[in-house]
């Protein structure tokens, strides 16, 4: 990672002049530098001022929060840029791509998961036996009801004992 430039504190903007220009509250930039995701310098007066490149990268966090980006990706994504500067259009595209494959196979178990809903609200079973929402995966279950596993049973293939 870069080294953090120095920036001019005259022209650094206040904790508050960054929460009115990105819309977002003070607290939420104090948990973002908290978590390494924006960073500040602080003033003769210890008081936080930010360059102004923080706005562009706070509204990357946003739009990221946005769609479900966990915020570990989000600073991951962002300590990949150069400090000291504004993401440009070819590290929003590189950042973008990052994400791209995620928000598919997100997009695609949503309508999966859209489409079984569909099945389950004109079934209305709920059950935890048959339903692939409410028991999803259960494997076991093509073997019958009651336990399917039982101590000694080495890999649960089915068989019950005792």
């Amino acid at each position: 990672m870069d080294p953090v430039p120095s920036i001019d504190i005259g022209k650094a903007l206040t904790v508050g002049e960054v929460a009115r220009r990105s819309g977002v509250a003070v607290s939420a930039l104090h948990f973002y530098e908290r978590k390494g995701l924006i960073k500040s310098h602080r003033s003769a007066g210890n008081q936080r001022r930010y360059h102004r490149d923080v706005l562009r990268r706070v509204a990357v966090i946003k739009v990221a929060q946005r769609i479900g980006i966990p915020l570990a990706e989000v600073a991951g994504a962002l300590a990949s840029l150069p400090s000291g500067r504004s993401p440009t259009a070819r590290d929003w595209s590189r950042l973008s791509a990052r994400w791209r494959q995620d928000l598919e196979e997100r997009i695609h178990h949503l309508s999966q998961l859209r489409d079984q809903l569909d099945d389950c609200i004109g079934c209305g079973c709920l059950s935890l036996t048959a339903c692939r929402l409410r028991n999803p995966g259960d494997t076991l279950a093509e073997t019958g009801t009651g336990a399917r596993r039982w101590e000694g049973d080495g890999e649960g293939n089915g068989e019950r004992q005792g």
